[in-house]
């Protein structure tokens, strides 16, 4: 099995190396990481590791946010000194979350998970994952028409039709289906723009794309740009910029001639 450690402090990384060492011989650390910039560019040009063990803090940065620039398919273990980053960390295909400073039995008590929530070779696991993933990304023109959830150690499949809006705030992006429910999703609002069709779904600013049957009013708001309400409520008020709007009317045209 191979591994990635994504960890900024060498005394950290040295005593998770020993550990492994004694707990897992037959593992292999391929490489050892310390920023965001680095594992982004690592993960980009080499074959995904069977795992990746990531402190949360690193020097540039909270390591959440590779998620937002590389699809990772294979199990997490998170390191962190910091108890209150677990949910978000959940949120992604994390599988356990180790305090420091991190014991032996505490590597020990992730593998196990690891090997149970498996029940096969681990190395099967990163194929299965990717297969799902190929699944959730199968559209490549704009025509995604699932997305894979991935919600503590359960997996939600969210249709396209389910979703309202989309909503970014701390590097984050969260769906909202009709009934006002969050799924939060593994990528950025620029890949969402990729997969979601241009017919159904509007990049109305940088926090928001939504749905076009969730519109339900527009308002003229100060300085000719327009504010809008959906069917569902939203963590803030949309507004579409005054040189945007020209766009936004005719998108709203190609599905309903009237103003």
């Amino acid at each position: 099995m191979k591994a990635l450690i994504i960890e900024d402090e060498t005394a950290a990384a040295l005593n998770l190396a020993a550990i492994l060492k004694q707990t897992a011989p037959d593992l292999e650390i391929v490489a050892t990481l310390e920023s965001v910039e680095e594992s982004v560019e690592w993960l980009r040009t080499n074959p995904q590791p069977d795992l990746l063990f990531m402190d949360i803090h690193l020097a540039d940065g909270n390591s959440l946010r590779i998620f937002d620039f590389v699809e990772i398919t294979a199990p997490v273990i998170f390191t962190t000194a910091y108890d209150q980053y677990a949910l978000e960390a959940f949120k992604v295909n994390s599988i356990d979350y180790l305090l420091k400073p991190i014991k032996t039995a505490d590597v020990e008590r992730a593998l196990t998970k690891l090997r149970r929530l498996t029940s096969v070779e681990r190395s099967d696991y990163g194929r299965r994952v990717q297969t799902m993933a190929a699944a959730e990304h199968g559209g490549h023109n704009g025509n995604e028409s699932v997305f894979l959830v991935h919600v503590r150690d359960r997996i939600i499949p969210l249709h396209r039709e389910q979703i309202a809006f989309c909503y970014t705030a701390n590097e984050r992006v969260t769906a909202y289906d009709y009934d006002g429910t969050q799924y939060p999703l593994n990528r950025t609002l620029e890949m969402l723009q990729t997969q979601l069709p241009e017919a159904d779904f509007f990049r109305a600013n940088r926090q928001f794309i939504i749905a076009r049957r969730a519109v339900k009013e527009i308002v003229v708001w100060f300085g000719s740009r327009l504010s809008l309400s959906l069917t569902v409520a939203t963590p803030e008020r949309i507004i579409i910029s005054k040189a945007r709007v020209p766009e936004f009317k005719a998108w709203l045209r190609s599905v309903h001639p009237a103003e």
